[in-house]
């Protein structure tokens, strides 16, 4: 019987869905069983383009559909729209299969973001008709020397001659970027640069460019896959009036909202990898037998492949409950802007975590070329440094931190939101800035939900500890300019909000409390670890040590709760396995 917390191609229904997206992601799952196992994998191996995807996807108007928001749609096309929660199911999908076909559409998805944020009418209807056509798009931000340092942008435009200096006449762009994907084949691509004649952030540019221009030099793909991760470079590019997006201080800001869209993307993706993967390793793990017993006998086994289940439910849980809140966000509600970088850190590295517990049991068997586990063993590293590094994101977590422990405010309900609409809001959030005054609705409620699960109650100390050491031993001036002491910080408070998350979606949807109470036992370890990893930090003061130590938490042991969750993860043995 398949477990109806992952995803199993072979008993998907949608139906939470309206009946054009179920059809659509329905055909998408058979479109990739029906290739096969072998395909798929030769595929992976020989880093064929995905020509064949493509078509696919241009024929059902599978982008299309998902990717215009309903303000670019045309008369009598009912069903496009941008929907959180089936851009959600679709990324798990690819990821399921294979992040390859994921990239594709997650570098579409940005250098859509700088068109459908802007005015220019014109250049929208350009981006919806190339869609409607089954063309990708890229997303030209980063460069070789500076990375994503938009404020170094060496993109230069030049105001062209007939103008008279404002850009009404366009301009000629010269400059390179790097790690930009789909750059071989992208019917528009969103690029970053500045003026020469302006000073400053008021220089800045995005406009629209065509990779089949002779002026667009593609360079090369800088990474050994099917992925093309392209380096290229515009040779006095003629920029005309109708293809500028944004100037100025707009163009900054529509570059950092086109990060917040597409990060989310991230987790969904990794969950999906994690989910094929665990159908392979649990089967191939309880169908081997050593020393006389099936390998799932063991007790370190059952222990790690445990541990990896629920730490996958924790991944879904959380990335569902995200989806709800990015689709409720609005000017008074921006909750979505912590919501959104935990599930690029915090949910990408879960799936780290997730393949190595696996790996450590299926050993040898990870690495054989007829199994997806060796491709999803790599491609589960490239999702947390994709986005922003881990670094940056906590970082950028840490910045909410003293407002949503310590100052909560009044919030109406957010309910799942699973309804067809269209998620305007995301491409008309603003300047990019004012974080440190975005407020949270209370986090004690969703814990004090369970205070009958021992695990949650345990872990409900631990939150209530890192609330006590921001309001008497937080970090002092000096230690805020150590960042290596904050991160450790920050991997705390970020426990405090992933839980929170998974709680809310457990009530919504009934959860099995022995899986909640299982998943909240993980949980209290990797706060108590990162409590001694702060313990141990160079600068760390004697109180704050102290606070380290005190922190520090045992998960309260049930074997029969244990024995219940492993019954659920053996059930998985042999219940998903991709047609040769």
């Amino acid at each position: 019987m398949a477990d109806a917390l992952l995803f199993n191609p072979h008993t998907y229904d949608p139906a939470h869905f309206d009946p054009e997206t179920r059809r659509l992601l329905r055909a998408t799952v058979d479109w990739f069983e029906s290739r096969g196992k072998r395909r798929l994998i030769e595929d992976y191996r020989s880093r064929a383009w995905l020509a064949d995807f493509l078509a696919f996807s241009a024929k059902e108007g599978l982008f299309a559909t998902f990717l215009t928001p309903a303000s670019a749609a045309g008369e009598g096309e009912p069903d496009k729209r941008w929907d959180t929660a089936r851009i959600a199911a679709l990324n798990e999908i690819f990821g399921f299969y294979g992040l390859d076909y994921w990239y594709a559409w997650q570098v579409t998805i940005l250098g859509l973001g700088p068109v459908w944020q802007s005015d220019n009418a014109d250049a929208r209807a350009r981006a919806a008709e190339l869609l409607a056509g089954g063309e990708v798009f890229a997303f030209g931000l980063s460069e070789k020397t500076h990375g994503a340092d938009i404020y170094s942008t060496d993109m230069l435009l030049q105001p062209s001659i007939d103008g008279d200096g404002d850009g009404d006449g366009g301009f000629r762009a010269s400059g390179s970027k790097y790690y930009i994907g789909n750059g071989n084949a992208a019917g528009l691509v969103s690029v970053f640069g500045r003026r020469t004649d302006i000073e400053g952030p008021d220089g800045y540019v995005f406009f629209a460019a065509d990779s089949r221009h002779p002026a667009y030099k593609l360079v090369k793909n800088v990474v050994d896959s099917s992925k093309y991760v392209s380096e290229f470079r515009l040779d006095d590019y003629p920029v005309r009036a109708e293809d500028v997006l944004h100037t100025g201080r707009a163009a900054f800001d529509a570059a950092l909202n086109t990060v917040n869209v597409g990060k989310f993307n991230l987790c969904t993706a990794s969950i999906g990898i994690c989910e094929h993967a665990m159908y392979e390793a649990v089967t191939h793990a309880h169908n081997r037998v050593l020393y006389g017993r099936p390998v799932t006998a063991f007790p370190h086994v059952r222990r790690e492949l445990a541990d990896a289940y629920v730490r996958l439910v924790g991944m879904k849980l959380f990335s569902d409950r995200a989806v709800d809140y990015f689709r409720a966000a609005g000017p008074d509600d921006r909750r979505y802007l912590l919501f959104n970088p935990m599930t690029k850190m915090k949910v990408t590295t879960e799936g780290e975590k997730v393949i190595d517990l696996m790996w450590d049991v299926i050993a040898a068997k990870g690495f054989e070329k007829d199994n997806y586990f060796a491709q999803a063993a790599i491609e589960i590293r490239g999702l947390p440094k994709l986005e922003g590094t881990v670094h940056v994101n906590l970082a950028l977590i840490l910045k909410f931190m003293r407002n949503h422990l310590l100052d909560p405010a009044e919030y109406p309900a957010v309910p799942t939101r699973l309804d067809a609409a269209d998620d305007a809001f995301l491409f008309q959030q603003g300047p990019a800035r004012g974080l440190g005054s975005v407020r949270f609705h209370d986090w004690r409620t969703a814990y004090e939900a369970y205070t009958e699960v021992p695990n949650v109650a345990r872990f409900r100390e631990q939150a209530d500890a890192l609330c006590a050491f921001v309001a008497t031993v937080a970090p002092d001036e000096e230690q805020s300019r150590d960042l290596d002491f904050l991160l450790s910080v920050g991997q705390l408070f970020a426990l405090v909000v992933y839980g929170q998350l998974i709680l809310e979606q457990a009530r919504l949807t009934d959860l099995d409390e022995s899986v909640l109470d299982e998943l909240f036992s993980v949980l209290v370890r990797d706060f108590s670890g990162h409590a001694v990893e702060l313990y141990g930090k160079d600068s760390a003061t004697t109180a704050q040590q102290e606070w380290a130590l005190g922190a520090v938490r045992r998960p309260v042991v049930d074997e029969a709760r244990a024995a219940r969750v492993w019954a659920r993860v053996e059930a998985l043995s042999g219940t998903y396995e991709m047609a040769p």
